[in-house]
């Protein structure tokens, strides 16, 4: 059965009297589903049927179907009431797919170099299949998770997770943003702007009285050198 679909939950009664007085529950597992009375009068034994309808949700997937007959008899009956149930049928319902995992940070951002995850995981019923596309077009992945080991500026874009099974599907989308380890803003003679990976602005100041020329900038771990093609190099 399929999420949604209306289906017909019968249940049998044989050789009980009087009928009137009889009481059939439905479950799901624990959960009571409704209740159902005969509208026979007599008082000789008789059988009947019961029938419910019910629209299945993901939640009664891998549960079990079952009903129980009560005779109600009244206070001067016995106490309490005796109740025969019926066999446990075991339910599989098909469900669309619907994501379980945390969502991300949008725009995910992170610096040339680190690794990025993306996760779409999602639970469904047959098991979903997933595929991914990205800035590179479609990805090899076919796993709830992209994993990119190492990223490059290249890897900045959006990337689509597409998460598919015979009963529907879903689509999730990550920006990334992909930051070099610093990047030249603007540079005027005596002042050079960078933007580190921590997204901070920074300004570093040349003052070079009187001097004029073109700056070059380099980097080493985590030390920044300015030369000054016309002075030497000063460090910062």
């Amino acid at each position: 059965m399929s999420e949604g679909q209306n289906i017909t939950l019968k249940c049998s009664v044989q050789n009980v009297a009087p009928v009137e007085n009889l009481r059939v529950t439905f479950y799901s597992g624990h959960r009571q589903l409704g209740q159902k009375r005969s509208n026979k009068k007599r008082e000789k034994p008789e059988s009947d049927t019961f029938e419910l309808y019910f629209s299945p949700t993901k939640e009664d997937d891998g549960g079990e179907f079952r009903c129980e007959a009560e005779l109600l008899l009244g206070p001067d009956g016995p106490q309490p009431p005796p109740v025969v149930k019926s066999q446990n049928f075991p339910a599989t319902v098909f469900y669309e797919p619907y994501l379980s995992g945390a969502s991300h940070p949008s725009p995910t951002v992170l610096t040339e170099g680190n690794p990025l995850q993306l996760n779409c995981s999602a639970v469904g019923n047959p098991s979903p299949t997933y595929t991914w596309t990205g800035p590179s077009g479609v990805s090899p992945t076919k796993s709830s998770i992209l994993i990119i080991d190492s990223t490059t500026t290249e890897d900045k874009g959006q990337y689509t997770c597409f998460v598919h099974n015979n009963q529907g599907n879903v689509t999730v989308k990550f920006d990334v943003d992909v930051k070099r380890e610093f990047e030249v803003l603007s540079c005027p003679v005596f002042y050079c702007y960078w933007k580190e990976s921590h997204l901070t602005t920074i300004l570093l100041s040349v003052v070079l009285s009187h001097i004029s020329g073109s700056f070059i900038l380099t980097h080493t771990g985590r030390k920044f050198i300015v030369t000054v093609s016309v002075f030497g190099i000063i460090w910062f």
